[in-house]
């Protein structure tokens, strides 16, 4: 199967995980990047069996309001039954980097009000340790050659990603070279660092559950699962 297959099977296999979960109320956190968009038109077949959605970007956001789906915004919701989103990649522990679509910080914060996470991607974004993907650190933008410094520090080497801007109007600087043995601990670390909004790490709020496309089909991980 193709990269683009594995991630239409997982897109259907999380539509089929939430859908016993849903009621006519519910409200669903779908979150950004090319897997989470094929989860998003998945929704769209059965969106008359929740009340809306809850986006972590503004490209999200018109994707679900183009398909006929209610987007609330957060402020307005108590409770998100699930969060369906993808990552750049995960680890046994399904502790997480995300953001290379540059919503982190959104996706952090839809995450916190879930109650549980899923994370749908393929079987190249599964890794032992987290590090080979780049890791993305949003930034206020007077701050980003002070966290940059401070970043390198750390043992990183810190890539401005020019030309981006994040819907909350800050930069993003992508950490090369940077193993993560201790994903908790790096990213309490840097979210310390003055200027830092988020980093891209979901290691103190992991996924709950990991739909994972591989060739013999989707296959569903929980923490510690080898």
């Amino acid at each position: 199967m193709t990269q683009d297959q594995l991630k239409q099977a997982v897109a259907e296999a999380a539509v089929e995980y939430i859908r016993p979960k849903l009621y006519r109320d519910s409200i669903v956190g779908v979150g950004t990047g090319s897997t989470a968009a094929l989860f998003i038109d998945e929704l769209g077949k059965i969106k008359d069996e929740f009340k809306g959605a809850v986006a972590s970007s503004d490209a999200s956001a018109r994707q679900l309001e183009d398909l006929g789906i209610e987007v609330y915004d957060l402020n307005s919701v108590n409770e998100l039954i699930v969060y369906v989103d993808g990552a750049d990649e995960s680890n046994p522990q399904l502790e997480l980097i995300k953001g290379g679509g540059a919503a982190l910080t959104r996706e952090k914060i839809v995450t916190a009000v879930a109650k549980e996470f899923i994370c749908i991607a393929d079987e190249s974004k599964w890794v032992r340790v987290l590090g080979d993907f780049p890791l993305p650190v949003e930034v206020i933008p007077m701050a980003r050659s002070y966290v940059a410094r401070q970043l390198v520090k750390m043992g990183g080497r810190p890539i401005y990603r020019e030309g981006v801007v994040t819907d909350n109007g800050n930069v993003i600087l992508d950490v090369y070279d940077f193993d993560i043995p201790e994903p908790r601990k790096t990213e309490t670390a840097i979210n310390q660092i003055p200027g830092v909004v988020t980093n891209g790490l979901f290691a103190l709020r992991p996924a709950d559950v990991l739909l994972l496309g591989s060739a013999d089909g989707v296959k569903e991980i929980h923490p510690g699962m080898t």
